[in-house]
């Protein structure tokens, strides 16, 4: 039966797939793709995982106290029998053979199967065997985690652009979770899903932002999708409207299929733009640059035609990890990558910037702090850690040797972290002349996201180069809502008197005194927004490459004398979004 999904837009485009379900209740686990040739190694993990869990039973088995009661000797011959269940290691195999799944993945995939066959049955004795069942796969999951194998490169599988039937077999994938860390979403950069969707998120959470990095259709908030969605599934994702639609009927999935080619024609369109100057109708040059995550992401940027990086989130580097941090050299190899891929063209590098929901590793929160979002992060989590800032300054400071470098402070706030930072950028630039080794000069830029940053203008503008305005964390902490909630998503809102102000005094004031000022967030690759902020003075846009193009359009069609008095009257009005064009 058709049925829909509501949640919140994030990433636009018409995705259309088999349903890929990552189990809420064990999001830790490890889901990657293997290659072909490693089919016959991980089926091997799986089984020596099984049998580590047998040997332990039949262990505890045999040491059982002669007055242990009956019901745990007969639960441990159930679980010894699910183990050896023919089904589900036939299907675990499966799923590793024919899907190239890794074992971990393929065991929680082939489990949610066999426990909906459990919840259909009608003998209550029988429906409860399905925590057995569970408890069986969750010790075959800790084993395996004592053996787990390094993360593989998935290769990216050519998209069938073909209208697809169901009865096709050679279709995409597409993503269903609970949530998804960056890091989760980084492992997925080169996979072949189609597109995601999860139960939580904001339209500027950053599984939302990675997912537009990306550049496919992705769907957050949908609250209790992954549970409504089996595996499997044939799915509809509607990135522009918000909607996953679930077993589509050939009429609509035949309506959704033109609307998928019809956005490919609209980008084919788009690309012809890369080369032409972003100049306004009145002569205005504007000056694009692209939001990256990694080194590799400069080839990306520079297909589209910008000028430069304008953030380089360094943070994905450290994500993930375990707590083994890069080193310097490790470090100083990423930033040389990017800073060369983008053939002397300049690169601005924000110094680590984790914590809220930007987590080193895989766990959703920080259990040790309340509110992580005004806790120990970004620059705050650097200066806590002077030997991890030194390692990673140094390491900006000799790519700078290679070309262009803007170094990006973020999260500051008060005078003493300016000057801490900037004491601590002398002492690398000294650490590094003692020991006779290169380096290059750097412009530094602050980042404008908190509001008493924006209120402290004069300060900021007295010790830095140039500023950045993250719009992102700016809405958040002026509206005071957490952009990873979907339950307040309806309260976020980039067009608000107060979040517009803030905005139009940092240009004014950097244009006032001749200091270069972009926009790095989310609003900066939003084309309804483009207009509004072209009316504002501003004339540095930095995005996702995804989104260049689209911005580029808009640009070219734009007045920005015809438009300043309008964004004055939009930034006078108490109700901004009723002045913007529909």
């Amino acid at each position: 039966m058709t049925f829909s999904i509501h949640g919140l837009a994030v990433a636009r485009g018409i995705a259309i797939g088999r349903a890929v379900l990552v189990a809420s209740s064990r999001v830790d686990v490890a889901h990657y793709f293997i290659q072909a040739d490693q089919v016959h190694a991980e089926i091997g993990r799986l089984r020596r995982a099984r049998d580590e869990v047998i040997e332990e039973l039949q262990r505890l088995q045999k040491d059982l106290p002669k007055d242990a009661p009956h019901e745990l000797a007969a639960l441990l011959d159930v679980h010894l029998m699910l183990l050896e269940d023919e089904e589900l290691t036939a299907g675990v195999r499966q799923w590793i053979e024919e899907r190239l799944y890794n074992a971990e993945w393929a065991l929680t995939s082939q489990l949610e199967i066999i426990g909906r066959q459990f919840d259909e049955m009608e003998d209550p004795y029988l429906r409860e065997r399905k925590a057995d069942m569970e408890q069986v796969a969750e010790r075959v999951l800790q084993s395996l985690k004592g053996t787990g194998s390094p993360m593989a490169r998935v290769p990216q599988p050519q998209r069938p652009q073909q209208e697809l039937h169901l009865e096709d077999t050679d279709v995409p994938l597409v993503l269903v979770a609970h949530d998804l860390s960056p890091a989760d979403m980084l492992q997925f950069k080169q996979s072949v899903f189609a597109g995601f969707v999860t139960d939580v998120g904001g339209k500027t959470s950053h599984t939302a932002i990675v997912a537009r990095s990306l550049d496919i259709p992705a769907v957050v908030g949908a609250r209790t999708g992954s549970q409504l969605v089996k595996q499997d599934d044939w799915v509809i994702i509607d990135g522009d409207a918000g909607v996953i639609i679930v077993d589509p009927s050939p009429i609509i999935l035949s309506e959704y299929s033109f609307k998928q080619r019809q956005g490919q024609v609209e980008r084919e369109r788009l690309a012809r733009l890369r080369h032409t100057p972003a100049v306004t109708l009145d002569g205005e040059k504007i000056e694009l640059l692209a939001n990256i995550e990694m080194p590799e992401d400069a080839a990306a940027a520079l297909a589209t035609g910008v000028v430069g990086v304008g953030l380089f989130r360094s943070e994905f580097l450290f994500m993930g990890r375990q707590g083994n941090l890069p080193d310097e050299e490790e470090q100083y190899q990423a930033y040389r990558r990017a800073v060369e891929g983008m053939n002397g063209l300049p690169v601005t590098i924000r110094t680590v910037d984790v914590g809220a929901d930007k987590p080193l590793d895989d766990t959703r929160h920080d259990a040790a702090h309340l509110n992580p979002a005004l806790g120990l992060r970004a620059i705050r989590w650097s200066l806590a850690d002077p030997s991890m800032f030194l390692t990673q300054l140094r390491a900006i400071l000799r790519a700078a040797a290679h070309g262009k470098v803007n170094l990006l402070i973020p999260m500051l706030t008060h005078a003493s972290e300016i000057r801490q930072t900037l004491q601590l950028i002398e002492q690398a630039r000294q650490d590094l002349d003692r020991k006779a080794m290169v380096h290059g000069p750097v412009r530094l830029g602050a980042m404008i996201e908190i509001p008493a940053a924006a209120l402290s203008l004069r300060l900021f503008l007295k010790y830095f180069d140039f500023l950045s305005i993250g719009t992102n964390d700016l809405i958040q902490y002026t509206l005071a809502i957490d952009r990873a909630d979907e339950s307040v998503a309806h309260l976020y809102d980039p067009l608000h008197p107060a979040v517009l102000r803030l905005v139009a005094d940092t240009i004014a004031a950097c244009r006032a005194q001749g200091k270069g000022v972009s926009v790095c967030g989310e609003m900066a690759g939003d084309v309804t927004m483009t207009k509004l902020l072209l009316g504002l003075g501003l004339r540095s846009f930095s995005m996702h490459p995804s989104q260049v193009l689209a911005v580029k359009q808009r640009i070219l069609l734009s007045n920005t004398d015809k438009l300043k008095p309008w964004a004055e009257q939009v930034l006078d009005s108490d109700d901004p979004a009723t002045l913007m064009p529909r």
